[in-house]
Formats: C-alpha cells, sequence, structure tokens
C-alpha cells in the first residue's frame, strides 16, 4: 500500500484502492508531492479547477525528451514509462509537433466517419448479446470477457482494417501490459518488441493493399513527404489509438454497469425514463473514468500553484483524473456518489485542450448503444459476486475492473 516518504506520497504501483488514495491525495491540496514506481518524483494534480487550468496552460509539455532532464537517466528511459512517455506519437508531443500529428489522424475521426460505424456498432453488439443470450439460464457470465471488450476491440480493429484472420488476442495482451505500471524494464522492452512485430506487420500489409481504414489512411501520411511523420511515429500513433479506442470503452462499458448494479434505484430511473443513458455515460465518466492518472506532463517554465507552492521548470506532472472526478470543490459535499441526477456532470475524464481524446465521440457512441441494448436484454442482470470481491484491472492509470462476473437471468 501507498506510504509517506521524505515529504513525498508514494503511489501504489498496483492500483489497489485507486479512489482511497485519490481522497488521501485530495486532503494534501489540489496538488501534492508523490514518488511514482523507480523513484520517480511528481507533482499530482488531483484539483479539478487546477488540472483543467494546467491541461491548457502552454507552461506545461508533454515531451519528455525536450522539457524532463530525469528522462536522461536510463534507468528511468527503460522503465514502465517507456510504454507512455517514450513513444514519439501526438501523445508525447508538444506544440507545433503536436499540431502536426492531431492533424494528421484527426481525417479518421470526423464526425461523419463516427456516425457511419453506428449501423456497424449496432450489429456488433447484437450479436454479442445473442451470444449471451444463448447461455444456461443464471450461468455466470464474465461480462467484460464476453461483451465488454470484444465490442470495442472489434471496432477499432475494423476501424484500423486490422484483418479478422490477425492476432487479435495478441493485440489485447500487448495493450494490456503497457497499461500495467508494475512492469519490470525487461517486461516494457519485450512489450515494444511486441509492437513493432505485429503493427510493422500491418503496416507493411496496408502499403501493399491501401484500403479505406485508418492504418491505410495513416500509412499515406507517412509516405506523403510534404507533411509525413516517422516510421516511428507511424507505429507508434498506432498502438495509441489502438489502446485508446478500446480500452477506454472496455472500462467505460464495465464501470457503468458496475454503477448501475450496485445503484438499483438509479437503475430504474434510467430504465423507466426518468433520466437518459447520456446521463449514466457522463456520470460514469465523472465518478470512475477509465483512465485514473495519465502520465506524464513537463513544466516547461515555473508554475505558481494557488496554495503558494511552485512547481519547478523540469518537474513533472501526474494529471489524476479519477481524483478531479470526486473533487467536493467542483461537484459539492457529495462528490463521492454516484447519482444520474446529478445537475451538473463536467469531468474531464476525456482531457481538456488541445489533447482531448479525439475519439470521445466514437467511445460515447459506443457506450450510448451497447447500455440500453445489454438492460434491455437483460433487465434482471445482477452481480455474481460481491462489490468487495471484484478486484480493479491493476496499476494506476486503468481505473476499470479485472472481470465483472454477472447472472443474466435469474435462472
Amino acid at each position: 500500500m501507498a506510504q509517506q516518504r521524505a515529504e513525498r506520497y508514494v503511489i501504489d504501483p498496483a492500483g489497489t484502492d485507486i479512489h482511497g488514495e485519490a481522497a488521501r491525495l485530495r486532503e494534501l491540496g489540489p496538488a501534492a508531492r508523490i514518488e511514482l514506481p523507480g523513484s520517480i518524483p511528481a507533482w499530482a494534480i488531483t484539483g479539478h479547477g487546477l488540472l483543467k487550468e494546467l491541461l491548457t496552460d502552454d507552461r506545461v509539455s508533454k515531451d519528455p525528451r525536450a522539457h524532463w532532464p530525469e528522462w536522461q537517466r536510463e534507468e528511468i528511459r527503460g522503465s514502465w514509462l517507456q510504454s507512455w512517455i517514450g513513444v514519439t506519437n501526438m501523445f508525447t508531443a508538444y506544440g507545433a509537433d503536436h499540431r502536426r500529428l492531431r492533424k494528421l489522424i484527426a481525417p479518421a475521426f470526423t464526425a461523419r466517419r463516427t456516425d457511419a460505424m453506428v449501423p456497424r456498432v449496432e450489429q456488433v453488439t447484437r450479436a454479442l448479446l445473442d451470444g449471451l443470450a444463448a447461455r444456461p439460464a443464471g450461468e455466470v457470465v464474465d461480462l467484460r470477457e464476453s461483451f465488454n471488450h470484444p465490442l470495442p476491440m472489434q471496432v477499432i480493429c475494423e476501424l484500423f482494417g486490422y484483418p479478422e484472420g490477425r492476432p487479435r488476442v495478441e493485440l489485447a495482451r500487448i495493450v494490456a501490459e503497457i497499461m500495467d505500471t508494475t512492469a519490470t524494464p525487461e517486461q516494457a522492452s519485450a512489450t515494444w518488441v511486441s509492437v513493432d512485430a505485429l503493427l510493422g506487420d500491418l503496416v507493411a500489409a496496408k502499403r501493399a493493399q491501401p484500403a479505406d481504414d485508418l492504418t491505410s489512411l495513416l500509412v499515406a501520411a507517412r509516405d506523403d513527404e510534404g507533411q509525413g511523420m516517422t516510421e516511428r511515429e507511424l507505429l507508434d500513433t498506432l498502438i495509441l489509438v489502438i489502446g485508446a479506442g478500446h480500452e477506454t470503452t472496455v472500462d467505460l462499458l464495465g464501470n457503468a454497469v458496475y454503477a448501475l448494479l450496485t445503484h438499483p434505484e438509479q437503475l430504474r430511473l434510467v430504465l423507466d425514463g426518468t433520466v437518459s443513458w447520456n446521463d449514466v455515460i457522463e456520470e460514469t465518466l465523472r465518478w470512475s473514468p477509465s483512465i485514473a492518472s495519465l502520465p506524464l506532463r513537463f513544466a516547461v517554465a515555473d508554475i505558481e500553484l494557488p496554495h503558494g507552492e511552485v512547481i519547478r521548470k523540469g518537474e513533472a506532472l501526474l494529471p489524476m483524473y479519477a481524483a478531479a472526478g470526486r473533487d467536493a470543490a467542483q461537484h459539492g459535499p457529495d462528490a463521492a456518489a454516484f447519482d444520474v441526477r446529478r445537475t451538473s456532470q463536467e469531468h474531464l475524464a476525456f482531457g481538456h485542450g488541445v489533447h482531448h481524446c479525439i475519439g470521445a465521440p466514437l467511445a460515447r457512441l459506443e457506450a450510448r448503444t451497447a447500455l440500453p441494448a445489454l438492460f434491455d436484454r437483460f433487465p434482471d442482470m445482477r452481480l455474481a459476486v460481491e462489490p468487495g470481491e471484484l478486484a480493479p484491472a491493476g496499476g494506476f492509470i486503468a481505473g476499470g475492473l479485472r472481470s465483472l462476473p454477472v447472472r443474466l437471468t435469474a435462472g
């Protein structure tokens, strides 16, 4: 478990109690000194208002090469952080580089392209629900494995043009490894060998035979000498959008189902039409965001905090979205409660400003399709274990559950 050490709060790398830890950090103020795995010092940003402000502050960068002196240390470059800030894509880009890379990928996530996915999302949802309905009555089903995960995985693979015959299980494994904040240097290195092999093959296939998909679009951008990206940027962009495009939606679906099954009076409000599924989705994103914390950002210049302390140039910041989502200063004294009737559901679960998640509309579309269809088909669904028996996904980045065992019918 986490502990205090030398005036820094030591983050639990296993993420065994994300919301409890967030509450303890909020008590230290909207920004607190922390220690990340590998004895890495940073500032935890837990206040909604301060986090929103810093997410759009030009004095905050996401580029460790240019703005984080600690990145020069070999032991840090080879750590679990390699999967997060060792990449070269729009996730770690700053200024003009970020604008260049985001502009190249934006055409894949236009409103038109997202709207065009609706029939396919509905079709995949129906097929998965049909499969669940064929299970024996009363059987315990892991909803994460059988519904929450395969739906966004199928959607994102089709968006990427990832062929059915390729090893999607391997793709899911790689993304899970990237999310693991307990990974050893050897494990982190092996993960990126797998990334390069799997996505390198996909890129080669799309170069040989382009199609109307995201990978082909990015390959074309890479090969355009006028404004393209490097080969490294191409591969790192692919894994970024695959990971963000399916893993976050997996946890959005799981967290919403968990919230409703543990708050049956609120589920009734949704099912009788008193509140909308949009209310459920936004309250879930606020109360239990898919990404609890997202490493890292870096101070380009000294930043004076509201309470008088100063984040010094070159220091690291950890945006803590789960902590900000339950900030009483923003959401009132009942901020820790799940309440679909909440009048203000403003949250930062998809980021804010220039780094706002480009795939947020697709994630909302999938949740808006899947959740009502699931509860319409299985209105008597209930948890198969006590809530306290459910294990978190693992690590302090992912905000979901490792599994979600349910009984779909009374049986």
